[in-house]
């Protein structure tokens, strides 16, 4: 299975959010943020040219990123899912990718430091994460069959200036 884990793209400032709404699930992209996912999903493309699931998080800037991405895979099942939503245990998220074909290619689109634990988990059975994914950033994690904690080899960690550069 290959797993590209994927940090959602800009949002709106957290504080200036929270003076309009109380509830920050609901925070969404900027402009210059979905400018830039729409750049940089055709690097993605470019590296993966296929892609089975798109599974984002409930949360309203991570939703918006994996739409904007699943333009890119249009034969790709879309889902929402609470599994990638911050705080979430990644046994919990990895129990509902064991259901998947273990040669899919499986987008997850999330927030940090929630993905950068998971990769660690996923890389060495740590929760101590070892990077950081800025905003727009991509991982490439390979398994040998289903996933499960330290079974995954880290192909590509690309920042998304090197997504849109790829994006042409």
């Amino acid at each position: 299975m290959k797993i590209i884990i994927i940090r959602h793209a800009i949002a709106q400032d957290r504080a200036v959010f929270a003076k309009i709404s109380k509830d920050d699930t609901l925070r969404p992209l900027t402009e210059r943020g979905i400018k830039r996912v729409q750049q940089s999903r055709q690097g993605l493309k470019k590296l993966e040219p296929k892609a089975e699931y798109i599974l984002s998080s409930t949360l309203v800037r991570a939703i918006q990123t994996a739409d904007q991405i699943a333009e890119c895979y249009p034969d790709a099942t879309r889902q929402s899912i609470p599994q990638l939503n911050p705080g979430s245990d990644p046994a919990k998220l990895t129990s509902l990718l064991s259901d998947l074909p273990p040669e899919s290619t499986v987008l997850l689109v999330g927030h940090e430091p929630d993905l950068s634990e998971l990769i660690s988990w996923y890389t060495n059975g740590s929760h101590f994460s070892f990077l950081q994914l800025k905003r727009g950033a991509a991982c490439l994690l390979q398994f040998k069959g289903s996933p499960k904690a330290a079974s995954a080899e880290l192909i590509w960690l690309l920042p998304p200036r090197q997504l849109r550069s790829l994006g042409g």
